[in-house]
């Protein structure tokens, strides 16, 4: 092999990867198969395959148009039963008595004229939810006559999601949690578990002031690599024990075999590429573990995983890595890689001196069980106490 064969990097795929080729394969022979369907339904000639994919669009939209409708007009119902229930409580006795047997004579009235789903606990629910987020939501109201063309407007998830949201004392968390839960289009499952996970919380901790206030009015952003990290990273959905032996390679495995939830706690943008990529350079081959795409900010993302202490060996090789992606990988357009070490315990002084300021490499910790939200909490109010007492009046 000549000197130029020598100095030029090859990149391929290890036979780990090839589990992506074939679900690849896969979804191409689901693809013939639906074709041929299309094609036996179609009478030979009469029409297409178009034609019918074209129909079941617009029954499909129906029906997601039909959903969204349902939604809307329960979340604008039970808000308008929690007014009404919050004014006449307001109007009558102050005694908790009398609101109890105001629910009581309600939830029998109802279910005996318009059937099942007025239980007392119901009510209780929509004059919750009009206590909460009448605040907002009042001020845009213009007069009486209009509250059915306006409300709908105010709610864009269904009703269950706002059960679960109503809960969150604090206003802020509970808008990010509305905002990126519309946004992102959150099951009520994905929600909780967020939720259980203290995203808020941890996203916070991993920014200043300003942008924590941002958190609340316009949910996650992604406009740096540093908006992707966490504090820590969750991982309770690998069913890994704290205190058991497991591997890298047992870590990298649960991860894989987890991907869709890993991705949710990643964040916006992320799209999986391959683990365990290779690439040669200088007649050495280098692995790493798991690489993404961030479609928001134009980037690789390499992460390596490490079970234990974080070491500055571990980041240099890291760099290297993003150098590589760099050089012989990303294309013009693309913004620089950015390179993750997920570790269970880092040294903010060893990354702080082994790593330049200017470099797209962090250091992020993982946690295999769901964080206790007070600690979380606390820990978020003294870190805002003591950014205020260093900044002064510079962090107003």
């Amino acid at each position: 092999m000549d000197e130029k064969e020598l100095s030029k990097p090859e990149i391929q795929q290890t036979p780990s990867a090839k589990s992506e080729i074939r679900q690849s394969m896969i979804s191409e022979s689901e693809n013939q198969k639906h074709d041929a369907v299309c094609s036996e339904f179609s009478g030979g000639n009469l029409a297409t395959p178009e034609f019918f994919n074209g129909i079941a669009k617009v029954v499909e939209q129906a029906r997601a148009h039909i959903e969204r409708s349902v939604n809307v007009a329960m979340c604008v119902t039970y808000y308008e039963v929690g007014r009404l229930i919050v004014e006449q409580e307001q109007s009558g006795a102050s005694r908790a008595a009398y609101g109890k047997k105001l629910l009581d004579e309600l939830s029998a009235y109802l279910t005996e004229r318009c059937g099942k789903g007025w239980s007392v606990g119901n009510l209780k629910n929509a004059r919750q939810f009009y206590q909460v987020y009448s605040p907002s939501i009042r001020q845009s109201l213009i007069s009486e006559s209009e509250k059915w063309q306006t409300l709908p407007a105010q709610f864009a998830l269904s009703w269950t999601h706002y059960l679960i949201l109503m809960r969150i004392k604090d206003a802020d968390a509970r808008r990010f949690y509305e905002i990126e839960a519309a946004s992102r289009q959150w099951t009520v499952r994905q929600l909780k578990r967020q939720i259980g996970s203290s995203l808020y919380e941890r996203l916070a901790l991993s920014r200043d002031k300003d942008e924590v206030m941002r958190l609340a009015l316009e949910g996650q952003t992604m406009e740096k690599p540093r908006d992707m990290l966490k504090s820590p990273l969750v991982l309770e959905f690998l069913d890994l024990e704290q205190n058991q032996a497991y591997s890298e390679s047992d870590l990298e495995s649960a991860i894989i075999a987890n991907l869709q939830t890993f991705l949710l706690e990643l964040g916006k943008g992320f799209l999986f590429e391959a683990r365990q990529k290779r690439f040669a350079f200088d007649e050495k081959s280098f692995f790493v573990d798991l690489v993404f795409y961030n479609r928001l900010l134009q980037c690789y993302v390499l992460i390596d995983l490490k079970t234990g202490e974080l070491h500055h060996q571990d980041l240099g090789q890291m760099q290297m890595y993003v150098h590589y992606f760099d050089r012989y990988v990303k294309k013009d357009f693309e913004k620089p890689s950015v390179g993750i070490l997920l570790c269970q315990e880092k040294n903010d002084n060893i990354v702080e001196l082994t790593l330049p300021e200017s470099s797209n490499v962090y250091a992020s910790e993982y946690s295999l069980y769901l964080p206790e939200k007070a600690l979380l909490q606390r820990k978020l109010a003294e870190w805002i106490r003591e950014f205020e007492e260093t900044h002064g009046s510079d962090a107003e």
